[in-house]
């Protein structure tokens, strides 16, 4: 099969401008997301389902599981509430009414059959707590509790997943400005996974994560055009539990080939916590013969092969080269997940393991031939 990239579809003319402006120039000076980063967790009033905000029209939750035992090797939930309006999230053939009320929740491990992706009416089929203490979608998924222990449990198919989530206050930034926020809390998780008859113990570390963003569609209740879209069309975002206390966050954030964020956390059970943001590489070395195809049509090249590299002050902190090792699940935004096998080093020390990925590439649009 041949692969013919060829330019993502128009962004309007102010669109662009106004990407790159507030990329290149109003983030940098506003943005206190490095910053934040190392300081404990004291904002968990914050972490509210949004849904009848006037300010906030996207929230997300997520609780995210590397390293898993196979067959699972790792697990996602991954929810979205509203619309955000932007290239690489936006999924609009899921979108049955306004798009402020269409959810999405993503849930997938490498095992056969385990995943599901469905859109919801937040009306009709979701519940939520103003306090943040209930977010539920039909009968598929519940997330219960408060900052910092949540129960969170999923239900689809033959498969079941039951687990206590335990946060600390340890928490990674990667967005934190008067229009967007996302936060990622290191956390241990305890339960277990039940598929096609078999029970899977779960008793590591994971992340709980949130993000309340604006959105067009506080005001517009209609599909936006894709030349109306924010053109954010690169995305990948990577956990790997390196030791049992020990976590790597790695982040890649384009728009129209300006980078949003590009970092490496690093923190601990401890409490240490650190970020990398100057000398970051991440490369795909190989992709997959193939172009995934979404239930839409659409077409995405995906790794098979990739690299980070971490430089502070010309001395290595991490060399690690990856190769995917399970099936692509479709449903991250117009993106995959999946996990991979990763061997290098991590300052100075010799480490291999498993880690969990997040891409979505709309810079480019490939066809088939």
């Amino acid at each position: 099969m041949n692969q013919h990239p060829l330019p993502p579809a128009g962004t309007n003319a102010a669109m662009s401008w106004l990407s790159r402006f507030v990329t290149g120039v109003v983030l940098p000076l506003l943005d206190s997301a490095v910053e934040a980063s190392g300081k404990p967790f004291r904002q968990p009033e914050m972490m509210r389902p949004n849904t009848g905000s006037k300010r906030y029209g996207m929230t997300h939750f997520g609780v995210f599981l590397p390293g898993l035992p196979a067959p699972h090797k790792y697990c996602n939930i991954m929810t979205m509430l509203g619309t955000p309006g932007a290239v690489m999230f936006d999924n609009d053939y899921l979108i049955r009414g306004h798009p402020r009320d269409t959810a999405t929740f993503l849930s997938s491990t490498a095992a056969d059959s385990a995943h599901h992706y469905r859109a919801y009416s937040i009306a009709r089929e979701c519940q939520t707590r103003e306090d943040g203490s209930l977010v539920a979608f039909g009968d598929d998924l519940e997330i219960s509790g408060v900052y910092p222990r949540y129960q969170v449990r999923v239900a689809y198919g033959d498969f079941r997943l039951d687990i206590t989530v335990e946060c600390t206050d340890t928490v990674s930034w990667f967005v934190r400005n008067a229009v967007y926020d996302h936060l990622s809390l290191l956390a241990r998780c305890s339960g277990e996974i039940t598929h096609a008859g078999k029970t899977t113990p779960i008793d590591s570390l994971c992340t709980f994560e949130y993000a309340r963003s604006a959105s067009p569609h506080v005001l517009i209740d209609r599909v936006l055009p894709e030349r109306w879209k924010l053109p954010a069309d690169f995305f990948t975002y990577q956990i790997i539990n390196l030791d049992e206390s020990t976590q790597l966050l790695l982040t890649d954030v384009r728009a129209l080939g300006k980078t949003g964020f590009k970092g490496v956390h690093v923190r601990a059970l401890k409490g240490d916590a650190e970020v990398y943001v100057r000398d970051v590489i991440f490369q795909v070395t190989e992709y997959q013969d193939d172009l995934a195809i979404a239930p839409d049509g659409r077409t995405m090249r995906l790794p098979k092969t990739f690299s980070w590299s971490v430089r502070e002050g010309g001395e290595p902190v991490l060399d690690i080269r990856c190769t995917i090792d399970s099936p692509w699940r479709f449903g991250h935004g117009r993106g995959y997940v999946a996990c991979y096998r990763f061997e290098g080093q991590f300052r100075q020390r010799a480490h291999a393991g498993a880690g969990y990925i997040e891409y979505i590439d709309c810079e480019t649009v490939s066809r088939s031939e």
